[in-house]
């Protein structure tokens, strides 16, 4: 058992409007069997009340990881990643820009503000699966979150 598992189920925010993406980031975090819980906001305004736990958030935990896309609705994921970052209660956060963009202005523009890295986000739903067990095994099975020990 890895050893950040065993202080608590980790908690990801997922910062995404399409219904689609994130039903197939469910069903692929479900079938590779880890200890975590998902958390949604369809939008960049419903990402910073649940970050801040602004109301109707007031009882939302602190995400351990977030994947944020770049298209959002009301307020859009630069702006969210510039928020977070920006805002010394959230910036340990590892923020992961998940989008369909291959924009190398958007890849860029992402790294200036911070985000811990970059991933386009595949069509074929063979390889957008395969991201997310990537995404799994490195963010919560290789490296540290903040305030957890180690992989063994």
């Amino acid at each position: 058992m890895l050893l950040q598992r065993a202080f608590k189920v980790v908690d990801v925010l997922m910062v995404e409007d399409n219904p689609g993406d994130v039903r197939l980031t469910r069903e692929a975090l479900r079938r590779n069997g880890n200890d975590l819980r998902l958390h949604h906001a369809e939008d960049g305004i419903s990402a910073m009340q649940f970050l801040r736990r602004d109301a109707p958030y007031d009882a939302a935990p602190r995400p351990d990881l977030i994947l944020l896309d770049l298209n959002l609705p009301l307020m859009g994921g630069r702006d969210v990643l510039a928020a977070i970052k920006s805002d010394a209660a959230l910036r340990s956060i590892p923020v992961i820009v998940l989008s369909t963009s291959q924009s190398d202005d958007d890849v860029a523009h992402a790294y200036d503000l911070q985000a811990n890295c970059f991933i386009t986000k595949p069509a074929d739903l063979h390889e957008f699966n395969q991201v997310i067990r990537n995404i799994e095994r490195f963010w919560l099975q290789t490296v540290c979150l903040t305030g957890r020990g180690g992989a063994t």
